[in-house]
């Protein structure tokens, strides 16, 4: 090309493509706690001397003190190696998981579930989507806790099933605000979720209260979607009671997973469970919609179907007793150690689970927006990892992850402090 001349443009920088994005999956990434967690960790400085503590996810199982029984590593070598579950499983899910499934959920159930009240999902995950597009209809909507899992949003828009906020009540144990519900609640209302134990407040529903919430739903003419993947984890003086008791007054899908009882989150095992006493979600074919989905989405691998009998069989209750008495145990540091810490309330000492949901007082700190600028200022200058509320629907509150190696807690917890006394706003003389 000769001095001067100008390049022309290639065609194909001219050409119109008819491509681009899905929008909703920008959005999605964008306000998910993964989504959001990936950035401040992003914010770390990789070549400081403070190695990074993660107090904002919710997997134990990369910690040593959180690792799976070796009988239950046992049962995956087994299944794997026996080249029997190498074939597609049923698109509801095996057999003899579903009868494993139903039989230890029965153990705390005033009757017997069957096999096939139980449907096998990858994860509790893929038991969300199944949910919101199994209910998904022209005007239909749901509502959600707040605060609460944002996967359930997330699923909602995907299947264009409208959601609506009820709120939970801190001052009250985190119970749910059943004046609003039934405010909220209209004639397209299809249904409404709990979690329980709760995800993000640590907390635990009492039986009065859930009979309450049943009872709610049966007159507002909607079922109960029941999130109960913490249900091994319930460490404080409230029983865990599963929403399932009273599924003679509300029909109900209970969800959960292998995930946190058994801190397996990638074995992506999860399930819904129907309890329906009086039929009405066969009634309205609403089975039928769960059936139709797991016939067209993907199936959790079945040699790990094939050894959730043996999973469930051989995890001896000392297992369990371990776990939660680690979780008892960090729970009580990560409340000591926060009420040391002015510019954050915690208003509940969490009782199950794996967080607790604390307040962040922004009028006595300087140089902090809200709570996401909170996060990425400590991930920044401590190494230290938090969700911001926001991502919850809980603007300027955290949600503090306890279920980590105790000495990485403690240590997490003291970056924490440091951090709010360097930014404490400087009071007048």
């Amino acid at each position: 090309m000769e001095n001067g001349a100008t390049k022309k443009p290639s065609s194909e920088a001219t050409k119109k493509w008819h491509f681009g994005p899905n929008d909703l999956l920008s959005a999605a990434g964008g306000r998910s706690i993964r989504g959001i967690i990936y950035k401040i960790i992003a914010n770390v400085d990789e070549r400081g001397p403070r190695p990074m503590v993660p107090l904002g996810h919710g997997d134990p199982s990369v910690f040593p003190s959180f690792r799976i029984t070796t009988s239950a590593e046992d049962a995956i070598v087994e299944s794997l190696r026996s080249a029997e579950h190498n074939h597609y499983p049923p698109s509801v899910g095996l057999l003899s998981a579903r009868r494993a499934i139903a039989e230890h959920l029965s153990e705390k159930l005033p009757y017997e579930l069957s096999p096939h009240d139980v449907f096998i999902t990858a994860g509790c995950n893929q038991a969300i989507e199944l949910v919101a597009t199994s209910l998904a209809r022209p005007e239909a909507n749901i509502l959600l806790p707040r605060p609460g899992y944002p996967m359930y949003e997330t699923h909602c828009v995907f299947s264009n099933l409208e959601f609506r906020h009820f709120d939970l009540i801190p001052e009250r144990g985190w119970e749910i605000d059943l004046d609003q519900v039934e405010r909220l609640c209209d004639e397209n209302t299809v249904a409404m979720v709990i979690i329980n134990p709760g995800n993000p407040c640590g907390s635990v529903l009492s039986y009065e209260h859930m009979e309450k919430i049943a009872e709610t739903a049966s007159k507002l003419g909607i079922m109960v979607i029941a999130d109960e993947v913490y249900n091994h984890s319930n460490f404080g003086s409230m029983p865990f009671v599963p929403m399932g008791v009273f599924g003679h007054i509300v029909p109900i899908l209970t969800l959960g997973s292998l995930s946190k009882g058994w801190i397996v989150p990638g074995w992506r095992l999860g399930w819904v469970v129907i309890t329906d006493r009086k039929g009405i979600l066969k009634e309205t074919k609403v089975i039928d919609s769960i059936t139709n989905f797991l016939e067209i989405s993907a199936d959790p691998a079945t040699f790990i179907q094939a050894a959730v009998p043996q999973i469930i069989e051989r995890t001896k209750g000392a297992f369990f007793e371990r776990i939660v008495n680690l979780l008892r145990a960090t729970a009580e540091m990560c409340y000591d150690k926060i009420k040391e810490i002015s510019c954050i309330t915690c208003p509940n000492k969490p009782e199950a689970s794996m967080f607790v949901m604390v307040k962040l007082e922004l009028s006595l700190l300087d140089g902090i927006i809200d709570d996401v600028d909170f996060c990425m200022k400590l991930s920044k200058e401590e190494s230290v990892i938090l969700c911001p509320g926001s991502a919850l629907e809980m603007k300027n509150w955290l949600r503090v992850t306890f279920a980590v190696e105790p000495s990485a807690l403690e240590l997490g917890l003291e970056r924490l402090k440091l951090f709010c006394k360097r930014h404490e706003k400087k009071q007048s003389k």
